[in-house]
């Protein structure tokens, strides 16, 4: 029997990553994207140690540790003082937490698969017009007249997923009031590089991670950040500035019939723990595994992914909107309660364990 045909909208991180985990599967993919270009600025900023591990087959994972650089933890701050201080060394055999940009991550898997002879299809924007018992049938042009037959789709087409409106699958949770400022950008401070830095205020948080030695990335949920920051800190003109909402949502199904959703398109939470690229490529290693595992029965490949994913979609996005609004404070209790846990997490290895676990991926069991 001849392996199952496959689109994948979308080439971000988890389309890109279950395209290229399918190929060295044997299975051959199509994969398109609606935009011209890869996105210029990147979001996600860490690899962790479970992408590593799901990627190491394909190669991609030497590279990026290659080009990367590695955090060694967390240290949080209250009052200009350190609070708690997180190591994250020893938490996997071969693995830490590697600081990467999105743009490189999808570089290096965009090439990855050029050596494989897979092309990402740019300038495609892919609709879902009907699936029946043999085929899912998916519009690759806008004027309707690329059509295309697919025995499975996997949908990795973002937060505003047009598949997922298509099959009328619900988006519920909740979103925080407060725009997030985001920046990039030189600076030169007393902050240790190697760490990233939470810096807690009564009205909320300043995040701080050095993407080079000169170059921070500052994500935060207060109006002006940078007039917060340490003593001793001079920041340069910033390479990018950007601005965004919180919201933590799980997609109801993350699999209907013969289409899958995956990343942003069956969950979003905060950029707190890290986990919006890991996520989503841990969701495209499922995937590929469950379709080769099942290639004469897709659509039992595809239960299995519903009956598998959703739960973990569920139980991570539930454990970052916990952390998060720790972290937001917002009142009196919340601050109360964070300048009591975080030493107690710092030094009691269940709880240390635990906040490691999550920020490294690896708070539950890999796709098997």
């Amino acid at each position: 029997m001849s392996p199952p045909s496959v689109l994948i909208a979308g080439a971000g991180p988890t389309g890109l990553a279950a395209a290229l985990l399918l190929s060295v599967r044997g299975i051959r993919v199509r994969i398109v994207d609606e935009r011209s270009e890869p996105a210029p600025h990147s979001r996600a900023l860490a690899v962790n140690p479970r992408t590593l591990e799901l990627l190491e087959a394909t190669g991609v994972s030497e590279r990026m540790v290659a080009e990367g650089r590695r955090a060694r933890g967390v240290i949080f701050h209250e009052g200009g003082k350190p609070l708690a201080r997180i190591e994250a060394e020893r938490i996997h055999p071969r693995y830490g937490l590697t600081v990467l940009s999105q743009v490189r991550s999808e570089a290096l898997l965009t090439d990855a698969l050029a050596e494989r002879g897979i092309a990402v299809e740019r300038g495609r924007k892919a609709k879902l017009l009907a699936q029946d018992p043999d085929a899912a049938r998916v519009c690759l042009d806008d004027d309707g007249v690329g059509v295309g037959s697919f025995d499975v789709v996997f949908a990795a087409d973002g937060a505003h997923s047009a598949f997922r409106d298509a099959l009328d699958i619900e988006f519920p949770g909740e979103a925080y009031p407060e725009t997030w400022p985001l920046f990039d950008l030189p600076m030169d401070t007393p902050l240790d590089v190697d760490h990233a830095h939470v810096m807690l205020f009564p009205d909320g948080m300043i995040f701080l991670l050095a993407f080079d030695p000169t170059h921070w990335r500052i994500i935060s949920n207060l109006p002006d950040p940078l007039s917060r920051l340490p003593p001793g800190t001079a920041v340069g003109e910033p390479t990018w500035t950007s601005s965004f909402r919180v919201a933590h949502r799980v997609a109801e199904r993350c699999a209907v019939g013969r289409v899958a959703l995956g990343g942003d398109a069956a969950h979003i939470h905060s950029p707190v723990g890290a986990r919006g690229l890991n996520l989503g490529v841990e969701d495209a290693s499922a995937f590929a595994m469950y379709l080769a595992a099942q290639a004469d029965d897709p659509i039992g490949a595809l239960a299995r992914y519903q009956r598998e994913r959703h739960p973990v979609h569920e139980a991570v996005v539930r454990r970052i909107r916990m952390v998060t609004s720790l972290a937001r404070g917002g009142n009196a209790a919340l601050r109360g309660l964070r300048r009591a846990i975080l030493p107690t997490a710092a030094h009691l290895p269940v709880l240390r364990r635990f906040a490691l676990r999550t920020v490294m991926g690896l708070d539950h069991p890999p796709p098997h």
